[in-house]
C-alpha cells in the first residue's frame, strides 16, 4: 500500500514525505499572559477579611434596600426665636414672682391667716413647678440617651472591638431589660458573656435577643393604629372628625412607641418627637404615603372594587403606618442591622384584605 502524496509538497516541488511529530496545543491568550507576567511565589496575607456593607456593595448599590428613608432626629441649632422665648419667659417669671410677693404682703397686712394661706399655696405651686421641670428634664434626658446609645452602637460596630460593644450591650440591658418581653434575651446574653464574640456580632446578638420581641410588639402597635384610623375615616361623616382622630391616634402611637423602647418622654419630649416625625415626613415627601403605594392600592383596576370612603380610609391608615415607622426609627435604641426594618408594603395586605385576598389575624 502506497502513501498518497501531500498536495502542498507537490506544489512546492518536495516529494519527500514528512515525518510524524507531536505539538503542544496552547491558547494565544494564556501564552501572552504567561509571557507578560512571571510566575509569582505563593504568599500569605495578614490583612483581615472585611465584609462590605450592603450600601457600599457595587452589585447592590443601585437597589432599594428599604422602601422609605430611615428617620433621624433633627440637629438642634441656635435660633433667635428660642433666645427671645427664653428671655421673655424669664421676664414673665420675674413679674409673676413680684406680683405673688406683693399679694402675700397685702394679705398679711389684712389678716395673718390669709398671708400664711397664700404663702403655703405659693410654696406648693413652686414645688409642683419644680417637680414638673424635673420630670420633663428626665424625659428629655432619656430621649437623648436613646439617641446617644444608637450613635455609640454605630461607632462600636465600626471599630470592631469588643469593649465598646460590651458597653453598648450593658446600656441596652439597663434600658429595656426591665420589660417582661426581654427576660429570655437578658438570660441568653448573660449566658454568652464569657464567649468569644466580636464587637459587631455581639451588638447584633443583643439586637436579636432583646429588640426582636419589642419590634414585633411595635409592628402590632402600628398595625392596630392604622386599622383604627382606616375604620374611623371610612365611617365618619365629617372631615374634621377624621383629622381630629388621626391627630389623637398619631400622638398615642408615638407615645406608646417611645415607652415601648424605654424612652418614656414627658410633654416636651413628646413635642420634640412629633416635630422630628413631621419634619422627616416633610423632608422625604411621604406625608401622603407616596405615589407607589397609592398606585399599588388604588391602581391596576382596584379602584373599581373600593368605594371612595374606603379608599380614603386605606390611604389614611397607610399614612398612620408611615408615621409609626418613622417613630419606630426615632425611638429604637439600636439601628436595624440583624432585624429587618418594616416598610409600608408590610401593612398593605393587612389594611386591604378584600383587595389582596389576604387577611390579618391581628385584632384591633
Amino acid at each position: 500500500m502506497t502513501r498518497p502524496k501531500d498536495p502542498s509538497s507537490t506544489e512546492t516541488g518536495q516529494d519527500k514525505p514528512r515525518r510524524p511529530a507531536s505539538f503542544a496545543v496552547t491558547s494565544d491568550e494564556s501564552t501572552s499572559a504567561s509571557a507578560q507576567s512571571p510566575a509569582r511565589a505563593p504568599r500569605s496575607f495578614a490583612a483581615p477579611v472585611e465584609i462590605v456593607p450592603d450600601d457600599q456593595d457595587p452589585f447592590i448599590a443601585g437597589t432599594d434596600v428599604t422602601e422609605t428613608p430611615q428617620a433621624t432626629p433633627r440637629k438642634r441649632r441656635f435660633s433667635f426665636a428660642k433666645l427671645a422665648a427664653g428671655a421673655f419667659s424669664l421676664l414673665l417669671s420675674l413679674a409673676i414672682g413680684l406680683w405673688t410677693d406683693q399679694l402675700i404682703r397685702d394679705l398679711f397686712a389684712r389678716a395673718d391667716w390669709l398671708g400664711y394661706t397664700a404663702a403655703a399655696a405659693a410654696f406648693v405651686g413652686l414645688a409642683a413647678v419644680l417637680g414638673l421641670v424635673v420630670r420633663e428634664g428626665l424625659g428629655l434626658y432619656r430621649l437623648e440617651a436613646v439617641q446617644s446609645l444608637k450613635a455609640q452602637a454605630e461607632a462600636a460596630s465600626a471599630s470592631r472591638l469588643r469593649p465598646p460593644a460590651q458597653s453598648v450591650v450593658e446600656k441596652l440591658v439597663s434600658l429595656v431589660g426591665h420589660r417582661a418581653e426581654t427576660a429570655r434575651g437578658v438570660a441568653a446574653l448573660t449566658a454568652s458573656k464569657d464567649d468569644i464574640i466580636d464587637g459587631p456580632q455581639l451588638i447584633e446578638l443583643a439586637e436579636r435577643e432583646l429588640l426582636s420581641p419589642l419590634d414585633a410588639q411595635a409592628r402590632s402597635l402600628i398595625l392596630n393604629s392604622a386599622k383604627r384610623v382606616s375604620v374611623v375615616t371610612a365611617v365618619s361623616p365629617r372631615a374634621v372628625v377624621d383629622l381630629a382622630y388621626v391627630i389623637f391616634e398619631v400622638v398615642r402611637l408615638v407615645r406608646a412607641m417611645a415607652e415601648l423602647y424605654g424612652g418614656r418622654p414627658g410633654s416636651l419630649g413628646m413635642l420634640r418627637l412629633l416635630k422630628d416625625v413631621i419634619a422627616h415626613l416633610a423632608v422625604t415627601g411621604s406625608i401622603a404615603v407616596g405615589d407607589g403605594i397609592a398606585q399599588q392600592v388604588l391602581g391596576h383596576g382596584l379602584a373599581a372594587r373600593l368605594s371612595t370612603r374606603l379608599g380614603e380610609g386605606v390611604i389614611n391608615g397607610l399614612m398612620t403606618a408611615r408615621i409609626g415607622i418613622a417613630a419606630m426609627d426615632l425611638c429604637r435604641p439600636l439601628p436595624f442591622r440583624a432585624n429587618k426594618r418594616p416598610g409600608i408594603g408590610d401593612f398593605v395586605s393587612d389594611l386591604t384584605p378584600s383587595v389582596t385576598g389576604r387577611g390579618s389575624n391581628t385584632t384591633i
